[in-house]
């Protein structure tokens, strides 16, 4: 049995969560190679028990169904490796047990916008994003009055037939050769 994590959580607790879980998003993507966890894997939170024996890790994946529970089996797997991981990391006494939970936030948000935007166009209204979206696409296709700063190609040639010229806009002094 799992010791109980309280709402109420210690500041000390909070912290070492945050920690945890920046060394455990690093370690997964650049020191795991295990082809069961899909790239897009990420670590939404991470609750350490008041006695710092458990970390329960919420882990994201966005995939099918199969492959969500092989990835959180991966880690399970993988945990006393990722422990040694945090062990220099941590400066504690005893690293803490590492538990792994799927959590559907991240894909119950996603689906939330896509049933969102399915309405909005049944209603016929665009979404606000996708209004945005083509306001910059328009503003960057259309004809700009201002000078963007970087040479196009017609600007390369008009260099290349011109006269050199100093900084100032007159013509080099010709040289003798």
């Amino acid at each position: 049995m799992l010791p109980a994590i309280e709402n109420n959580v210690s500041r000390r607790c909070e912290r070492l969560g945050h920690l945890i879980r920046s060394i455990l998003a690093d370690a997964i993507r650049n020191r795991l190679s295990d082809p069961r966890i899909p790239l897009l894997t990420s670590i939404t939170r991470v609750e350490v028990s008041d006695d710092f024996a458990v970390a329960r890790v919420h882990v994201s994946v966005m995939a099918a169904e199969p492959q969500r529970k092989l990835c959180v089996t991966a880690l399970q797997k993988a945990a006393g490796r990722l422990r040694r991981i945090l062990a220099p990391e941590l400066r504690l006494r005893t690293i803490p047990s590492l538990v792994f939970r799927l959590d559907d936030s991240l894909r119950q948000g996603f689906e939330t916008l896509a049933v969102i935007d399915h309405a909005m166009r049944e209603l016929g209204e665009v979404p606000e994003w996708e209004r945005e979206d083509a306001d910059l696409d328009a503003a960057l296709d259309g004809p700009s009055a201002e000078p963007t700063g970087t040479p196009d190609a017609e600007d390369w040639s008009r260099a290349a037939t011109e006269e050199p010229s100093t900084p100032g806009g007159r013509p080099a002094p010709e040289e003798d050769a």
